[in-house]
């Protein structure tokens, strides 16, 4: 065992610690509350939905603590032997051809995905189907599992060959090379924005357009009137994988397109539904996606940087486990990075869940202005707490680390100050 193998896992059993200790904290705090409603919940739900919700958390938050043991489990023999065996058996080294590399790179991430399917599987079809959100067949499963690996096979071998390519080219040309791979690299993300939801989405999920009446000329109004041009609104069939709810935009510019879940159409008031999408407008009149694009692409490009300085050293690869004929690869240091570096990256958490927080309860008053009032949107969001079973009072430490959303009293009382 190398000392970097040793850094590794020492980074992956505190990342696992912690996030145990907070789920922990939360499922005693789920299951202190559970017994007797508190009483400011009382208006947000009746106590039989206040119970179902706390076991649907208790039910989650046991599972989640299953899946992180078991990913902690299994990274022991990813770290130590599978990661440097795949690559010492099938070479991707800077010898060998892009596109054999960047395959073996790819195929070897999919399987690692194999042991997880189980789980997934049983989240599906038994956590999610006992509280009665599953509306999907096995069959649609397997298809969906099918469409997603094909998809990330195809795309994740065309994006790793094009870096592998860029690497190859320009560090002959500028030690600056990784501005350049970097640069390049995230155009091509921002274009796969745009065809996403034009071509990749409707492989899962049909979309059609919302049809005319008063909901339609409701929400192209609210666009109207808060500078907010969309070429369509469509509405997403989610409900025959769930019963969740939702609503989203897609791309940006002329290619922009507000996307409705059939299940928020059929469990909100058009008054309601209208205050969601002023939420979601609120994202981009506040500027939040292009301040979100400016910061990947400076980390990004921070990343690239610290990749460039990695790449010359030779004691990382035998670190990894890796023979002497990688000295210099870039496809072995990539997969690493993917496999390992969110065990470092994890403590950075909560200063980007703050400024996510912040810029709900951004939207949230932008959508408050756009409606003239609070009250739809707090009407809004108790529903979505109601259908999506979410709880209301998770435990404060868990909130400060994991929660990209404030929670429902906390939007509650901001919406009703300002």
């Amino acid at each position: 065992m190398t000392s970097i193998q040793v850094i590794i896992l020492i980074a992956a059993f505190l990342h696992l610690l912690v996030q145990i200790v907070l789920k922990y904290l939360d499922l005693v705090n789920t299951l202190r509350l559970r017994g007797q409603q508190p009483k400011e919940t009382v208006s947000l739900m009746n106590e039989q939905q206040w119970i179902k919700t706390s076991d649907y958390t208790v039910s989650k938050t046991k599972l989640s603590i299953f899946e992180d043991l078991f990913g902690f489990v299994l990274i022991f023999p990813i770290v130590l032997y599978i990661y440097p065996w795949t690559f010492n058996t099938w070479s991707a080294s800077s010898q060998d051809g892009v596109f054999e590399c960047a395959f073996i790179s790819v195929v070897f991430l999919i399987t690692l995905q194999i042991p997880g399917l189980f789980l997934d599987w049983y989240k599906q079809f038994k956590l999610e189907d006992r509280f009665g959100f599953n509306k999907s067949t096995v069959k649609l499963w397997i298809t969906d599992k099918i469409k997603e690996n094909t998809l990330v096979l195809i795309l994740g071998v065309l994006l790793f060959a094009l870096l592998i390519w860029l690497f190859r080219e320009l560090s002959y040309l500028s030690s600056y090379w990784w501005f350049f791979a970097f640069t390049a690299f995230f155009f091509l993300q921002l274009s796969l924005m745009v065809l996403w939801p034009k071509f990749i989405l409707p492989l899962f999920n049909k979309l059609t357009p919302l049809d005319d009446g008063d909901l339609k000329s409701r929400l192209f109004a609210l666009a109207d009137r808060t500078g907010f041009a969309a070429n369509s609104i469509e509405i997403i069939d989610g409900s025959k994988r769930s019963g969740h709810s939702n609503a989203f935009f897609t791309g940006f510019g002329k290619f922009r397109r507000i996307v409705l879940y059939d299940t928020l159409i059929n469990q909100m008031e058009e008054e309601e539904i209208e205050a969601v999408l002023a939420h979601e407008i609120g994202h981009y009149k506040e500027g939040h996606i292009p301040k979100k694009l400016i910061l990947s692409f400076l980390t990004g490009l921070l990343g690239f940087y610290c990749i460039s300085i990695v790449l010359e050293q030779d004691w990382v690869y035998a670190g990894l486990g890796l023979s002497q004929s990688y000295a210099g690869s870039i496809s072995v240091i990539l997969i690493a990075l993917i496999l390992f570096i969110p065990n470092f990256t994890y403590w950075f958490t909560p200063v980007s869940n703050i400024f996510s927080r912040k810029h709900e309860y951004e939207a949230d008053r932008f959508a408050k202005k756009a409606m003239n009032n609070a009250s739809s949107l707090i009407s809004a969001l108790q529903k979505l707490y109601r259908e999506n079973l979410s709880h209301p009072l998770p435990h404060p430490y868990l909130v400060f680390f994991h929660y990209s959303h404030p929670t429902f009293f906390d939007r509650k009382k901001a919406l009703e100050e300002h």
